[in-house]
């Protein structure tokens, strides 16, 4: 795939992270980009100026607007692309959607792109951004999980309520519908399923994964704690082994993208070490004790050769660094 030139991709999702981490890894790569924005007629002064603003943007960067429960309003995105990076997830700013309408509205959403690359007749991959929220999810007794592990979303359901459980049933759910449409159509698909991402970014609001990050660092009301162990995977990284699968002839399936394990001591032990500046927050509060961690095995996205290039200090200089530059820290 790699030998058929760069060509013209689409992301969805291009004002998120990971959407806006990836355009910009993407045009560093030599690729033109087609990236999709939610349409809101409140908000048609959207600023996307740290989009356009990227290294090349200006020669190949085109905006669209797009909704996922308008699932056509991609096809103009879409239209003569070589691949899809589809990272876009449904987002109700108003609360007025109900858990169930958020997903069905990622898994309609989904399938409908999915149907556009079928349409387009050039598209040749799809990368779809799962979660680890799609392995992680059980009441079994686990102690390693690979791609062949799946969230047990009956389990989950009886605690729906719970903050971040309906958006693991929405990923869950949209995956296994993805690769079963994928799978029955013929189209190429993989998935990456990357862990907590941490570090830089160039989206205009502070993300809530670095934001849930940095709680140690910066007083935040995320709802979201620390488990006494997390996984982390850099930004880059992330952004990078999306476009490691896209060019590799012989990906298939689902790949999981994490990086390093620590305990939440540990962490605090490391950020009190090398911040010695800021006073590290190492409350109860923040830590979520008693859950049983369950470790992920990237061995199948090492095994086709993709290396891991940074670490914690990395994924927390670069927040850290990129926080100040915006006036958060």
């Amino acid at each position: 795939m790699e030998g058929e030139g760069k060509g013209t991709v689409c992301v969805t999702g291009g004002t998120g992270f990971v959407g806006s981490w990836l355009v910009k890894s993407l045009l560093q790569h030599g690729y033109s980009v087609n990236t999709t924005i939610r349409s809101n007629p409140q908000d048609s002064k959207k600023n996307t100026s740290f989009l356009t603003s990227l290294p090349g943007a200006s020669e190949r960067l085109r905006i669209f607007q797009a909704n996922l429960d308008k699932p056509d309003s991609f096809n103009p995105a879409i239209k003569g692309c070589i691949g899809v990076f589809h990272v876009a997830h449904p987002i109700d700013l108003t609360d007025k959607e109900t858990a169930e309408m958020k997903i069905n509205k990622s898994i309609s959403g989904t399938l409908g792109i999915l149907q556009a690359c079928l349409d387009s007749k050039t598209v040749k991959r799809v990368v779809y951004t799962s979660s680890a929220a799609t392995i992680m999810g059980h009441n079994n007794d686990i102690d390693v999980v690979d791609e062949n592990s799946w969230t047990d979303v009956d389990y989950l359901r009886q605690f729906i309520s719970r903050f971040g459980v309906s958006y693991s049933i929405a990923k869950t759910l949209t995956e296994r519908a993805a690769l079963e449409f994928a799978e029955k159509h013929s189209l190429d698909l993989v998935t990456v399923i990357p862990t907590w991402i941490h570090g830089p970014f160039v989206c205009s609001r502070l993300p809530g994964s670095v934001s849930s990050s940095l709680s140690m660092i910066i007083e935040n009301n995320d709802e979201m704690k620390y488990t006494e162990t997390t996984a982390f995977v850099h930004t880059d990284d992330v952004a990078n082994a999306h476009i490691f699968l896209f060019e590799y002839p012989n990906a298939k399936g689902r790949y999981i993208c994490s990086a390093v394990e620590i305990t939440v001591d540990k962490l605090a032990e490391f950020l009190s070490a090398r911040y010695p500046e800021f006073q590290i927050r190492n409350e109860e509060g923040l830590i979520e004790r008693g859950y049983k961690f369950t470790s992920l095995s990237s061995k199948k996205l090492l095994d086709t050769g993709f290396r891991y290039k940074y670490g914690l200090e990395e994924m927390f200089d670069e927040a850290i660094q990129c926080c100040r530059e915006k006036g958060i820290l």
